[in-house]
């Protein structure tokens, strides 16, 4: 009755359905397109306009889905949930989608979200580099595993849809949104399009199968002077030529949407073109899944603001399934209501856009499986994840200069200066937990900087300042990191200068007039105007925007990786030469393709000296190993410490300093230790001598202690801490494995910081709390589950005064952990 009650007063009605009862559309084991025609058979209008109508998340409630029958709910940039957590998004997920499946029919909704270069709306999320840098790479390969790992975060999220990849060709680097773009050339992005293949599987409805939407169709990195929303004024040979075949590869690869543009072709609205959209996608191309609008984008095609009838008309009957229509949506289905009643959108289009939207549905098994699968929620920002993203990383690094400064070597003396040296925020870019991005410490993830600290270790000296100041002759090295601060649509747009900053070019200065020689890392979503100021550096390389890895800028730096990416676009000589293009008779500064190496120096095969002096400090059940540090001819990279147990030689822990600490010493056992070293091309040293470690105050016969009572069954567990610092503050990854026999269900971790300024501020994937030094962290709903020889991930955001140590000991369920 409440039902009844709620749909005559919106107007809706529904048609009658058998309860308890499996109907044809119900049964997996029915092809596809019966399922869908049973489907159409039992819905009314206003099912059929739900279906077509996407809404933000902010905007609408589970109620609201279930009263109009949404077909779509949608995250637009920087809309999360509360906590901004996979939990927290997985648990808003499941309560859209029951609203959806509270209608009578039961129709799942899609969740869209802009997971453009990683979750990047998720804090904690692996980013991944912006297209302009995995077009850098040349590696379709390298982007198809990209959007698997992203497939992964976001199904754990509950997230099904993302709209992603941008396949557009940037024939304007004015454009504020050329960093989307794999490159300037159409084969680059038709290659590129691989990453459509990481994101839904090899068929719709696999493990972790996200729909990908190909966007913007059609020509919207051509529009005149770069201009975003603008009008391309271009022959429809050249559209063909140029914009059209990522979007036909996109559809040999099975794409299940595709975005329009907000653009104009030669003064007509994208949105209304029906030749484009029905006449040529769909039925030229062959296109059979469905089309979506952009966040409000059937509002433009008259020019002025708020839907009209007409425009919803037009949109719809030019080729438009689903319409985004983040708070307009109540007006939106109005509108749409009275045009078909009015004649003027016919049913059959109607049918046909509800045909493709339920086709995609049902192949990704959303009736059979319409709630979020939590299990792939520890691969958000899981250590594997940012592998990868520090190898992608590493191959769109471009070396566009080197006059002998490059690579670095570990010991050397070693000066950072620039904005964005140190800045996770500046070197992820917009789309970056918010719409345009924003600098500071927006989400975990290891700075440039730190990136080059840790190459360093204890080999060298970093110094870094904000702008250079403090430098002098007695460095070997400078390196500058600078370029753009974070921007998306719209406000990235430069119809002016495209040169460095004030700021940016003072701080390069300040280090060049040290007399040592400087390394300029351009930081940026597109070439910068940089001709008459490269004279003067070193060397240089251009980043583009990496995401949450830095290690990978550092890696090319020190030739850990060889640079070997090459220019996705054509770097101009002076932003007057815009748009400057591959083969146009411009002579640019660097041409597409150009990218240098190192050459092919000889292999470094000299291995570190074996670690001396290898001696324990016990203290109760813990104790610190130290040792002299090893030498090496590039220096040492880090100390890996072995557990020696008769024929059983197992790795205890990594360090980048001389001393690790041992925790988990139990009285009356002894445990032997040695340590070797390790430098950047991966030679190991000698092993030390062994030592030999005992709890301190030994008693023969001691007295038996009682167990204490784990929380929710005995444990024996392995931990492993790492923590990203910055300034006074620091973001620590932990993951906590069962080495036991027995499955846990529930567990507490607990450990204590040794510095009473350390402090937790925000966590993730567990429930955390903080009693002085004392720290515990307990399952989240998701993860309480953790069987025998499994893992999970969880970390947080912390504050610290003076040092950071880590922890000296952990124990899960009141029983001591080992470290890994």
């Amino acid at each position: 009755m409440a039902t009844a009650v709620a749909l005559a007063a919106t107007g809706l009605t529904t048609a009658p359905v058998a309860a308890a009862q499996t109907l044809p559309y119900q049964d997996p084991s029915l092809p596809v397109a019966q399922r869908v025609v049973d489907l159409l058979s039992r819905m009314s209008l206003d099912e059929k306009i739900g279906q077509m109508t996407q809404a933000e998340r902010a905007e609408v409630s589970p109620a609201d889905v279930t009263t109009y029958r949404l077909g779509s709910i949608l995250s637009g940039g920087g809309s999360a949930p509360s906590p901004n957590t996979p939990a927290g998004w997985a648990d808003m997920y499941d309560a859209f989608q029951r609203g959806a499946l509270a209608t009578p029919l039961g129709i799942p909704m899609l969740y869209g979200s802009d997971a453009v270069h990683g979750h990047n709306n998720v804090v904690g999320a692996t980013i991944f580099p912006h297209n302009i840098g995995l077009g850098a790479t040349r590696d379709p390969g390298l982007a198809e595993r990209i959007g698997r790992a992203t497939a992964e975060e976001v199904t754990g999220t509950g997230v099904d849809w993302t709209f992603s990849p941008c396949l557009c060709v940037a024939r304007n680097d004015r454009w504020g949104r050329t960093y989307e773009s794999f490159g300037e050339k159409p084969e680059l992005a038709t290659q590129m399009s691989s990453i459509v293949t990481g994101y839904q599987g090899t068929t719709l409805g696999g493990p972790a199968s996200v729909l990908a939407t190909a966007k913007h169709y059609v020509g919207d990195g051509g529009t005149t002077n770069g201009t975003d929303q603008g009008n391309a004024q271009i022959s429809e040979a050249e559209l063909r030529a140029i914009h059209l075949p990522p979007f036909v590869e996109a559809i040999r690869r099975g794409v299940g949407s595709v975005m329009i543009s907000y653009s104009s072709w030669n003064g007509q609205k994208l949105h209304g073109n029906r030749y484009l959209i029905t006449d040529l996608l769909k039925n030229e191309l062959g296109f059979t899944g469905f089309v979506v609008s952009d966040w409000n984008g059937i509002d433009q095609i008259d020019g002025a603001p708020g839907f009209t009838g007409a425009e919803v008309a037009q949109a719809v009957n030019a080729g438009i399934d689903m319409v985004m229509a983040p708070d307009g949506w109540r007006s939106f289905i109005t509108l749409l209501r009275g045009e078909v009643q009015a004649g003027r959108v016919p049913m059959s289009r109607i049918d046909d856009a509800n045909r493709r939207i339920l086709t995609k549905k049902v192949e990704l098994g959303l009736f059979e499986r319409p709630l979020a699968d939590r299990s792939y929620a520890s691969t958000v920002g899981s250590a594997a994840h940012r592998e990868l993203a520090r190898e992608a990383v590493a191959k769109s690094q471009v070396l566009l200069k080197n006059g002998g400064a490059l690579p670095l070597r570990t010991n050397s003396r070693i000066f950072v200066a620039g904005r964005n040296a140190d800045n996770i925020g500046n070197q992820s870019g917009g789309w970056t937990v918010s719409w345009q991005g924003g600098s500071g410490n927006t989400t975990p993830g290891t700075t440039i900087l730190q990136g080059i600290r840790n190459t360093v270790g204890s080999a060298g000296t970093v110094t870094y300042s904000l702008n250079g100041s403090g430098i002098d002759s007695s460095y070997d090295v400078a390196v500058a990191v600078v370029g753009e601060t974070p921007y998306a649509e719209g406000q990235g747009d430069r119809p002016a200068g495209m040169g460095l900053d004030t700021t940016d070019l003072n701080t390069v200065n300040t280090l060049r007039a040290a007399g040592v020689p400087v390394v300029v890392v351009l930081v940026s979503g597109r070439p910068l105007d940089v001709a008459a100021q490269v004279p003067n550096w070193n060397s240089l390389v251009a980043a583009w925007l990496p995401g949450t890895e830095g290690q990978g800028v550092a890696d090319v730096l020190f030739a850990v990786r060889q640079p070997t990416g090459k220019l996705p676009v054509t770097w101009m000589q002076s932003a007057g030469q815009q748009p400057i293009n591959d083969g146009d008779g411009k002579a640019p500064l660097f041409p597409y393709g150009y990218g240098l190496s190192y050459g092919n120096p000889a292999p470094d095969t000299t291995p570190p000296t074996a670690p001396t002096n290898l001696r324990a400090t016990v203290s109760g059940t813990s104790a610190t190993l130290t040792w002299s540090p090893s030498t090496d001819d590039v220096g040492v990279r880090e100390y890996v410490v072995h557990e020696l147990a008769g024929a059983s030689d197992t790795v205890y822990g990594r360090t980048a300093t001389p001393s690790i600490t041992i925790s988990g010493l139990v009285p009356g056992t002894s445990r032997q230790f040695s340590v070797v070293a390790t430098d950047a091309a991966g030679n190991t040293s000698p092993a030390s001598p062994p030592v030999v470690v005992q709890a301190a105050g030994v008693d023969p016969t001691p007295t038996p202690t009682p167990t204490p009572t784990p929380t929710s069954g005995a444990a024996a567990c392995q931990v492993t801490y790492a923590t990203n610092d910055w300034g006074g503050g620091f973001s620590a990854t932990v993951t906590v494995r069962n080495t036991g026999t027995v499955a846990l269900s529930g567990w507490t971790l607990r450990f204590a910081f040794p510095d009473a300024g350390q402090r937790v501020t925000q966590g993730w994937s567990a429930t955390w709390s903080q009693s002085g030094t004392a720290v515990t962290a307990s399952n989240a709903a998701w993860n309480g589950s953790l069987p025998a020889g499994a893992s999970t991930g969880i970390g947080f955001n912390g504050t610290f005064s003076g040092t950071n140590p880590r922890p000296a000991s952990f124990t899960l369920n009141g029983a001591p952990c080992t470290a890994g």
